[in-house]
């Protein structure tokens, strides 16, 4: 008896264990998604330019990698963040441009980048994001 009790003592552990680390992960577009949260999956980048032409870039750079699954404003923000979903290869990314401080051009891009099976991918990530800042260079 003592056994069967220890053996299901290990797999309810192990199931709660699993279950803690699944679930939804935050998204910088403040939507949800599948994913395990236990690694860093977004790059910040900073520009001395508008939010229409960060955000310009951050379209032709996805476009170029992937494809834009939806844009939209998020709620409860005003004009000044723009965020977007895409799918580049085979991977969630999911970029948010909003300005640091609207009296200034000040821009921030975050980009979040997820694989296919809800693990993090940061290189994926930090490729875009500096790709957004080679596309600004040639503005």
């Amino acid at each position: 008896m003592k056994m069967k009790l220890k053996i299901f003592a290990a797999v309810a552990g192990t199931v709660t264990a699993v279950s803690a680390l699944t679930g939804c992960v935050s998204t910088v577009s403040d939507t949800k998604s599948f994913g395990f949260p236990i690694a860093q999956d977004k790059v910040e980048g900073r520009y001395n330019r508008s939010v229409d032409q960060v955000y310009g870039a951050a379209v032709a750079v996805v476009k170029n990698n992937g494809a834009i699954v939806t844009e939209f404003i998020p709620h409860n923000t005003t004009n000044e963040v723009r965020s977007l979903e895409a799918r580049v290869n085979q991977q969630e990314v999911w970029v948010r441009v909003s300005a640091v401080d609207p009296m200034k051009p000040i821009t921030s891009i975050l980009v979040q980048a997820r694989t296919k099976g809800g693990m993090a991918n940061i290189d994926l990530a930090h490729e875009l994001e500096k790709e957004v800042a080679l596309e600004l260079a040639r503005e």
